[in-house]
């Protein structure tokens, strides 16, 4: 359970209620249209986005695109992924990098399908999405902030974040400022029950952020390490032998890709066999990481949709024996144990 006293009464009243139907249903879930129990995500994908603002911290805002246009722009993707069996889809960009609350909810709406948006901040990319404050604040003050948004919602509507999402950049050991959202997150955990969905290019900063986040009294069944096809199997195999979750994320299918190169469908379903061999079928996520409405091209730009895992990987890996209780796995038990909220700490 959460922090009683650190709870809003009508959060509190929330969280309760779904404690009393946990065994039956699972644990909470906060989509950007309310919450629902982790029983009723479905098919879920679990790293996707809706669109991207790559101007900086310093210069993005609501001012910078139209959102009926953004909204009318993915519309279609949404209604195909619907139609394809998705009921849940996880919008993973940050706060000062394109994150918009209030298109989410819409296209939840129109498209039927559960949304759920994150609070944090991204680190990587020489901090350029890290507001200026934040280099300042302590990793208490960030915290507060992240939990603000739990408890209260996002810029002054209901919608609340569902996950904390932030990076660290590929450096090794992680910098002060990296360390420091890494604390942040660990407070915002012990507080709120959040998962943490970190951005992490490569083998060293994923375990040293387990490490930190271990000394921090969160165990690492919170922590998800998305794009970690980036690192080893070795990488891998490690993380998930100390409990976190390896979360598989930019499958696509590429005719320039040949079977086995890294990226390809047959890359993936190799990392997939190879970690189920190792008994961790059931700490491994597996989405597109596509979408990508980007704010500063016309009518965004390109736009790559969100069906590429369910027209190649599910059936190469049904090619290689994997029956449908190992897929629905994947698809749907990993994903709700993944992001249902609750405290998982020392």
């Amino acid at each position: 359970m959460l922090h009683k006293d650190r709870i809003p009464a009508l959060l509190l009243i929330f969280l309760l209620f779904f404690a009393c139907k946990t065994e039956e249903s699972g644990h909470p879930i906060m989509t950007v249209n309310g919450a629902v129990f982790s029983s009723d995500l479905g098919v879920t994908l679990t790293h996707e986005h809706v669109m991207v603002d790559w101007i900086g911290a310093d210069s993005t805002g609501y001012h910078r695109w139209e959102r009926e246009e953004v909204i009318e722009r993915a519309l279609p993707y949404f209604l195909e992924a619907s139609g394809r069996g998705i009921d849940t889809f996880i919008d993973c960009t940050p706060a000062y990098l394109g994150r918009d609350p209030f298109v989410l909810a819409e296209l939840s709406r129109r498209s039927g399908v559960m949304i759920l948006t994150n609070t944090g901040f991204y680190g990587a990319v020489d901090n350029r999405f890290v507001p200026d404050y934040a280099h300042h604040e302590t990793a208490e003050e960030i915290a507060e902030r992240w939990i603000d948004e739990f408890e209260n919602g996002i810029d002054g509507s209901e919608i609340r974040p569902g996950f904390i999402k932030m990076s660290v950049a590929e450096e090794q050991p992680l910098t002060e400022l990296h360390r420091k959202l890494v604390e942040a997150a660990a407070i915002t955990h012990h507080r709120t029950g959040l998962t943490i969905l970190s951005h992490t290019i490569g083998d060293l900063p994923a375990i040293e952020q387990i490490e930190l986040l271990r000394s921090s009294g969160v165990r690492p069944e919170a922590w998800v390490w998305t794009h970690a096809q980036s690192g080893s199997l070795e990488g891998n195999l490690e993380a998930a032998n100390l409990g976190a979750w390896i979360a598989l994320d930019n499958v696509q299918f590429s005719p320039e890709h040949e079977d086995g190169e890294h990226g390809s469908i047959d890359w993936y379903a190799n990392r997939i066999m190879r970690l189920k061999e190792a008994g961790f079928l059931n700490q491994l996520l597996i989405s597109h990481d596509a979408g990508w409405y980007d704010v500063g091209e016309e009518k965004g730009g390109s736009f790559r949709g969100y069906s590429d895992l369910f027209d190649f990987l599910v059936p190469e890996l049904a090619d290689r024996g994997f029956n449908d209780e190992e897929i629905m796995q994947l698809l749907i038990s990993n994903p709700k144990n993944a992001f249902g909220i609750r405290v998982r700490a020392d």
